[in-house]
């Protein structure tokens, strides 16, 4: 049995678990949204940062990668692995993963994702707010957890997904915002 897990956020750029192939594509119907807060990696339950997560969104799609781990003791390490990674995440899910726009069938099927949901259950979950809320002080541009500054989250993920080809409006916005409250305070 092979495993597939797919990545939006910094998994795009650190899997953290060996793997046998890493493909490029999307999942439809998703969005990714900076709408979970980070306690344990890009903050701490005094000044949380916050992380991207997916929303229900029909007719868009959600770009990344998705990393296919076959041998078992590398998905049972891969799973343990995540399963603290991820650990404020609450809900898993399995979807269709495609690598082309025009194409009518996924290329994987069954991917899994982790997923950070509104439920009352999760309370790291800071939901909506304006990119000018999302990007300041205390929520990205400041807030640092052990595994760094929420800003160096938030400008990979931008550079990665440019990389990708990808360029998605809620990232790139969120990132103009906190560069210019990051220049605001160096001038």
């Amino acid at each position: 049995m092979v495993m597939w897990v797919f990545g939006y956020g910094s998994l795009i750029w650190k899997a953290g678990f060996h793997y046998d192939d890493r493909l490029v594509g999307f999942i439809k119907d998703y969005r990714r949204v900076f709408y979970q807060g980070s306690t344990d990696h890009r903050g701490t339950p005094e000044f949380p940062g916050r992380t991207v997560t997916l929303e229900p969104a029909q007719g868009e799609v959600c770009w990344g990668v998705a990393y296919k781990v076959s041998r078992k003791e590398d998905e049972e390490v891969a799973l343990t692995y995540l399963e603290v990674r991820e650990k404020q995440y609450d809900k898993k899910a399995y979807v269709d993963f495609f690598t082309e726009p025009s194409a009518s069938s996924p290329a994987v099927t069954g991917v899994m994702v982790y997923i950070a949901s509104p439920d009352k259950s999760n309370k790291n979950y800071l939901g909506p707010a304006t990119v000018e809320e999302i990007a300041k002080f205390v929520q990205i541009v400041l807030a640092e957890g052990p595994s760094g500054p929420n800003r160096d989250y938030l400008f990979n993920l931008e550079k990665t997904l440019l990389q990708m080809g990808c360029k998605d409006e809620h990232v790139m916005k969120i990132a103009d915002n906190a560069r210019k409250l990051i220049s605001g305070v160096e001038e």
